[in-house]
């Protein structure tokens, strides 16, 4: 499988965890500590789904998927939020900004890769 998969948290143990799972789940995981260095990582190619937290330093995880989805290369690159957050006001902004699903931390890793098997098929 060639899929690869952008995570992007501000928290290495949430990168390294995230990166662990979906790379036992059969996947190519690249990752980013910020917004800014997402928008690096997606310069250098193609990638099939991003994960994004959504409390983030500089570049929050909305502003980061409103800057993605105006660009042509990932403009319809799946987007799942991962975040502690579960309020329903941000749940709607994201969707608005262009989120596809999103997912409570803490996650189970087997549901990660479930919900990342879903999304990309």
């Amino acid at each position: 499988m060639n899929t690869k998969i952008l995570a992007v948290d501000d928290s290495l143990t949430i990168r390294q965890s995230i990166k662990f799972s979906l790379e036992k789940g059969g996947y190519q995981v690249e990752t980013a500590s910020s917004g800014s260095e997402a928008l690096d990582t997606l310069k250098l190619g193609k990638v099939n789904l991003i994960i994004t937290d959504l409390h983030m330093d500089g570049m929050d995880g909305i502003e980061l998927i409103k800057t993605i989805r105006s660009t042509t290369t990932h403009k319809f690159t799946p987007i799942l939020m991962l975040t502690t957050e579960s309020s329903q006001d941000k749940i709607t902004e994201a969707k608005k900004a262009g989120a596809t699903g999103w997912i409570v931390k803490p996650f189970m890793p087997d549901k990660l890769v479930a919900v990342v098997e879903k999304v990309l098929k």
